[in-house]
């Protein structure tokens, strides 16, 4: 575990490794920052479905590549990861998506007009979509996602998050790191270039990030 410091004199923070009692902050965490890093709870009838996508999986899959920061109020921040992307796929569709949508059949993924986005995370459970081109898999099969509420910004935490999971998968020798930053989000395009990621990538959704982990 990271020790907790002090921030700012307010609040003590501490980042450690996944505890199963975490994951419903974490989805709490997922849904407040599920809009660009902005709160989504007003977009979703079920919250839930976000996060059963973008937080759920990761521990459930390989609980060694997440992290969590937490306060006295509980967990602010995490972030989440698999070594190992297609074979995460592969898990995914055999372990997480089948029951997933027995609950939340493919007739749910129509826009009922209302602004709420509900049927896009329907959609994207019954088709994920396409794999990572391999050309990028190769070099970077890892990927992550990392959350931070409002009240733990400015402190560090994602830096420390993220030397958290770098030292996790150095040690499992894993070659390379990526990950997708929507268009919506220049806060966090920032953040991974302060961090050491490049742009590998650019197209109308957003941007493809890469870190190299061999060197």
């Amino acid at each position: 575990m990271v020790p907790a410091r002090d921030v700012g004199g307010a609040m003590s923070i501490g980042i450690r490794p996944f505890e199963p009692f975490d994951l419903p902050g974490m989805y709490r965490v997922c849904l407040r920052t599920g809009d660009s890093g902005r709160d989504a709870t007003a977009l979703y009838n079920d919250p839930d479905l976000l996060p059963h996508i973008y937080a759920g999986p990761y521990p459930a899959a390989d609980p060694g590549l997440t992290f969590v920061a937490a306060d006295e109020q509980g967990v602010l921040g995490y972030v989440v990861a698999t070594a190992d992307t297609h074979a995460f796929d592969g898990w995914l569709e055999d372990h997480w998506w089948p029951p997933l949508r027995a609950r939340h059949p493919r007739a749910l993924a129509t826009d009922p007009g209302d602004g709420t986005q509900d049927w896009q995370r329907v959609e994207h459970i019954h088709r994920p979509g396409p794999p990572e081109p391999e050309a990028l898999y190769e070099r970077y099969p890892a990927h992550l996602h990392i959350d931070i509420l409002p009240r733990g910004q400015g402190a560090g935490l994602g830096r420390r998050l993220m030397d958290a999971l770098l030292a996790a998968l150095r040690e499992r020798g894993v070659r390379g790191l990526h990950l997708g930053v929507g268009s919506g989000n220049p806060g966090a395009h920032a953040f991974y270039l302060r961090v050491g990621f490049t742009e590998a990538d650019r197209q109308g959704w957003g941007s493809v990030m890469v870190r190299d982990l061999t060197r």
